[in-house]
């Protein structure tokens, strides 16, 4: 039960559909037919324009050897110019040893820059054209994308300062206004800059550009220890109020073998104003096997006035669970609604996976139908089948789902292909989704409609 909904798919947009897995039938879904001996209707529905079936046929020719009839599969979606199938058929071309194929390729569709011209560049870069590949991203810097590929680039044919200097125009002279301000373009220059240096051996350089710079603080400490700069690194972390350089310093500590080192560490920040580290503190015990300490953590975060976060109770009820106590898990759910008066419904899901973990699926069954969370039945249907479909009642649960959530087409789609019932899945995912109607506003008129 891991599925959304989708609807039918064309071969003129993969991009699309490889990032949101809409409209189409999505690449789960494909192994699953794969994985349980339906390929017939995966290598069909490919040759119908399904991008996830085509690409899975395409790596399995690959993997016969079937170069041809590979290519031969993804040339439809080549044809298009999207670049997730160009991409792909690049990547087989130079597994093959056909890199100028590939780069050929690949090059036809980089004027665009981004993604597309950042892959051509390192296809360049790594079959000896590295100054083709400079010279193909410099022209695309503001792209953040692109810039990280040029200083990749960079480090491969001497050319670091030449980077260096075209960053540093970009930090010193931001480009477009962004709400009145001014935006640096790429937003990644002072990291990108900082990286460049410390690859030249200047890290004093590399330390300034971080600390001054607009950056995430874990870049800056990520930098600090892997120069063994630890002096520093305390003091980054006594003063960084997120955490982040706290999190890094206790990491190193942990990595050298000095698990206790990196208990005080953490120990010390929650004696001050900053972020709660507990959640790490207990993670870094539970490594060690130190359970007793890890769970009188838990329980002090449990008891405070953050006790009732998401995190907080997933990491409480995770820790019960995990040491096949689901009964205490559930216990403290118990605890939780009685403190706040009432059980949020982001964890009514919870409550009825500890339950049906309990050996009590019906009567979880029976809570979610008479008592589902108020404004938010559909959570309540969707954990039904859940738990029914694990419990092995994937009748039942295409059930619930077919009278109680019909828009969970993807759902529903998995329910059928585990029962067996392929065609119906696919022409459910194939159907097409109903538009909402727009209606024309009705002028509002003083006379009564008499």
């Amino acid at each position: 039960m891991r599925y959304a909904t989708c609807a039918p798919a064309q071969a003129e947009d993969p991009d699309h559909r490889a990032g949101m897995q809409a409209d189409c039938i999505p690449a789960e879904l494909v192994a699953r037919l794969v994985e349980l001996g339906h390929a017939g209707e995966v290598e069909l529905q490919a040759g119908r324009g399904e991008w996830f079936c085509a690409l899975h046929l395409a790596r399995d020719h690959a993997g016969r050897g079937r170069q041809e009839e590979a290519l031969a599969v993804l040339a439809p979606f080549v044809a298009t110019g999207r670049w997730v199938a160009v991409e792909t058929a690049a990547g087989l071309l130079e597994g093959w040893g056909r890199a100028e194929e590939a780069i050929a390729l690949t090059r036809a569709h980089a004027s665009g820059g981004g993604v597309a011209v950042a892959f051509a560049a390192r296809l360049l870069a790594r079959h000896g054209r590295g100054d083709e590949a400079f010279d193909l991203l410099a022209p695309h810097l503001a792209d953040r994308t692109a810039a990280e590929a040029l200083v990749d680039v960079a480090g491969t044919v001497g050319r670091d300062e030449e980077a260096a200097v075209l960053l540093t125009a970009r930090v010193e002279t931001p480009g477009r206004r962004d709400c009145g301000c001014p935006r640096m373009e790429p937003g990644n220059a002072v990291e990108l800059l900082a990286a460049i240096r410390e690859r030249q051996g200047r890290v004093d350089d590399a330390v300034a550009l971080l600390h001054a710079g607009d950056v995430t603080p874990d870049l800056l400490a990520d930098l600090l220890a892997r120069h063994d700069r630890v002096g520093e690194l305390r003091a980054y972390a006594a003063s960084e109020v997120m955490g982040h350089a706290t999190d890094r310093l206790a990491a190193l500590l942990e990595e050298r073998g000095d698990v206790d080192g990196a208990v005080d560490v953490y120990r010390r920040w929650l004696e001050g104003p900053g972020c709660d580290v507990r959640l790490s503190l207990a993670e870094l015990l539970l490594r060690h096997g130190r359970d007793d300490e890890a769970l009188e953590v838990l329980r002090a975060l449990a008891d405070g006035p953050g006790g009732t976060e998401d995190v907080v109770v997933y990491a409480v009820c995770g820790y019960h669970t995990d040491r096949g106590r689901p009964d205490e898990a559930l216990a403290h759910l118990d605890r939780l609604k009685t403190r706040a008066g009432g059980e949020d419904w982001q964890y009514f899901g919870l409550r009825l996976h500890l339950m049906a973990a309990c050996g009590l699926l019906d009567e979880a069954v029976d809570l979610a139908r008479t008592d589902p969370p108020e404004g938010e039945p559909w959570f309540a249907v969707m954990t039904v089948a859940a738990i029914l479909a694990d419990a092995g009642r994937t009748e039942e649960a295409l059930a619930v789902l077919e009278r109680d959530a019909p828009d969970l087409v993807r759902d529903r789609a998995g329910l059928l292909i585990e029962l067996g019932r392929v065609k119906e899945a696919v022409a459910l995912l194939q159907a097409p989704v109903p538009q909402p109607t727009w209606q024309e506003p009705v002028d509002p008129v003083d006379e009564p409609p008499f």
